[in-house]
C-alpha cells in the first residue's frame, strides 16, 4: 500500500508540475522519476544507473525513429507533398464526400506529420471546401482533426507510437498493421458523427480575399509524396512477416537483407532520404542547421528528451521492485488490456500532451507486462495500442490540438467540447473496444 502511494505522490507530482506550473514534461518526468527513487529508499547508485540505463536504452532504439519521422514529415509539408496528397484523395472520393475526404486526408498524413501541423496545413482546404459545398466550416476542420487524432495516436512513426512501442519492446511492423486496421475502423463511428452532428453547428467558412493559390508547378507528384511514407512502412512490415515462425522467406541471404532493410532506423532513413527528392530544386541548405534538416531536429528534440525522460520513470519503477507488488496485489484482478487503456486515458484528460500521456504509460506498463498477462509478443503489440487508444481522449482546452481547431476555425469554447472533444471520446471508445475483440480473437 505504501509503494503504490508512493507512485501516486510522483505521478501527482509530475502531472502539477506540467498542468499547474507549466514546467516542461521533460523535466517533470526526470525529477519526478528521481524523487520517487528517493521516496522508494533506493540505494543512490541504483538510482544513477537507473537514469543511464532508461534513458541511454530508449534513446538506443527510439531516438532516431522520432528524428527520422519528423524529418520526413517536414519535407512533406515544406514541398507541399502533403497537400498534394489530399487533393487527390478528394478527387477520388469526390465533392459530395468532403468530410470523408478531411478525414481520410487527416488520418494518412498524420501518420509522418505531427497532427497539429496536420490541421494547420490542411485548414485552408477544410475552409476553401466548406465555402464551396456550402456545409459548415466546423464539420470539416473536425473531420480532419478526427482523422488526424485517429492515426497521431495508433499508427507509427509518428512519434508517440513509436516510442511507445520501443518502451514496450512490441514489434514495430504488426503495431503499424494493427493500428491501421483499428484507427481505419475507429473512423466509422466518427464520419458519422460529423455528418449527423457536427454538421449542425453553424460556423461559416470566410474565405479571405487575398487568399494565395498554391504555384501547382512547385508541387511535387503524387505517387513521389506517398513515397517516402509507403516505402519505409512497406519494409517495416514485410520484416515483420520474414520473422513469422513459419519463416515465409527463408532464412538465407534474402531473409537477412529483408531484415537489413526493414529495420525501423534503416526503413525511416530510406523513407527520409526519399523525401529529399521531393523540393523541385534541391539545395545543399536545406540539410544544414539552418534549413528544414536544422527545423526537424528542433521539432523532435523535445519529444526525443520527452520520451527518455519517460524511461528514466519506467526503469526507476522496474528497479524499485513494482513488478512484485503488482503480482501480489493484482493477481485475483484481471485488468487486462483495459489498465493500459485506463492510464493513458487519466494522463492525456489531466494533461493534455497525447505523446506525453503515451510514453508516461508505457514506462509505467512497461515493467509490469507479465503479472498483468501482456507479456507475450501479441500482447505487446495491442498493449503498445490500447495506451494509443487512452491517449486520443479526451482532447479539451490543455491540449494545443483543440485549440489549433478552435482558433483555426472560430469555434467557441463549447462547440469545440461538443464536437473535436466528444469525438476524441468516441475514437478512444471505439478503439480499446476494437482491441479488446481483437485480443479475444488473436491474443
Amino acid at each position: 500500500m505504501l509503494t503504490l502511494l508512493i507512485i501516486l505522490v510522483a505521478l501527482a507530482l509530475i502531472l502539477i508540475a506540467i498542468v499547474k506550473f507549466d514546467i516542461h514534461p521533460f523535466l517533470a518526468l526526470f525529477v519526478g522519476a528521481i524523487t520517487y527513487g528517493l521516496m522508494m529508499q533506493m540505494p543512490t547508485d541504483l538510482i544513477v544507473k537507473s537514469i543511464a540505463d532508461g534513458f541511454g536504452g530508449v534513446m538506443g532504439s527510439v531516438g532516431l525513429l522520432i528524428l527520422l519521422g519528423v524529418i520526413m514529415g517536414t519535407f512533406l509539408e515544406k514541398t507541399g507533398g502533403a497537400i498534394v496528397i489530399a487533393d487527390r484523395i478528394l478527387k477520388w472520393i469526390g465533392e459530395k464526400f468532403v468530410n470523408l475526404s478531411m478525414m481520410l486526408s487527416g488520418w494518412i498524413l498524420s501518420i509522418p506529420v505531427f497532427g497539429d501541423s496536420t490541421i494547420i496545413m490542411m485548414n485552408p482546404i477544410a475552409k476553401s471546401l466548406a465555402a464551396k459545398s456550402g456545409i459548415s466550416y466546423a464539420a470539416t476542420i473536425v473531420a480532419l482533426s478526427l482523422g488526424a487524432m485517429a492515426s497521431h495516436a495508433l499508427v507509427p512513426p509518428t512519434p508517440g507510437p513509436i516510442a511507445t512501442a520501443g518502451i514496450l519492446e512490441a514489434d514495430l511492423g504488426q503495431v503499424i498493421f494493427w493500428g491501421a486496421i483499428v484507427s481505419l475502423i475507429t473512423l466509422i463511428p466518427l464520419y458519422f458523427f460529423v455528418n449527423k452532428f457536427v454538421v449542425k453547428i453553424p460556423l461559416e467558412a470566410n474565405l479571405a480575399l487575398d487568399e494565395k493559390s498554391l504555384d501547382k508547378k512547385q508541387l511535387p507528384a503524387f505517387s513521389s509524396a506517398l513515397t517516402p511514407i509507403l516505402v519505409p512502412l512497406f519494409l517495416i512490415i514485410l520484416a515483420s512477416i520474414a520473422n513469422y515462425p513459419t519463416k515465409p522467406f527463408g532464412e538465407g541471404q534474402f531473409f537477412q537483407v529483408i531484415q537489413f532493410i526493414g529495420a525501423p532506423v534503416i526503413s525511416l532513413l530510406i523513407g527520409a532520404l526519399l523525401s529529399f527528392t521531393l523540393p523541385k530544386k534541391f539545395e545543399v541548405k536545406l540539410l544544414s542547421t539552418s534549413g528544414w534538416i536544422g527545423e526537424s531536429i528542433l521539432l523532435a528534440a523535445p519529444v526525443i528528451l520527452i520520451t527518455g525522460a519517460g524511461a528514466v520513470f519506467g526503469k526507476m519503477l522496474q528497479n524499485s521492485g513494482v513488478g512484485d507488488l503488482v503480482t501480489s496485489s493484482m493477481s485475483d484482478a484481471n485488468w487486462g488490456i483495459f489498465l493500459p487503456f485506463l492510464i493513458a486515458f487519466a494522463l492525456k484528460t489531466a494533461q493534455g500532451s497525447t505523446t506525453v500521456a503515451m510514453i508516461t504509460t508505457a514506462s509505467i506498463i512497461a515493467p509490469i507486462l507479465s503479472p498483468l498477462g501482456l507479456d507475450s509478443e501479441t500482447m505487446k503489440v495491442f498493449t503498445a495500442l490500447a495506451i494509443g487508444a487512452g491517449s486520443l481522449c479526451i482532447s479539451h482546452a490543455n491540449d494545443s490540438g483543440f485549440w489549433v481547431v478552435t482558433q483555426l476555425s472560430g469555434m467557441t469554447i463549447k462547440q469545440g467540447n461538443m464536437s473535436h472533444s466528444l469525438g476524441t471520446l468516441i475514437a478512444g471508445l471505439t478503439a480499446i473496444l476494437l482491441i479488446f475483440v481483437l485480443t479475444l480473437v488473436i491474443g
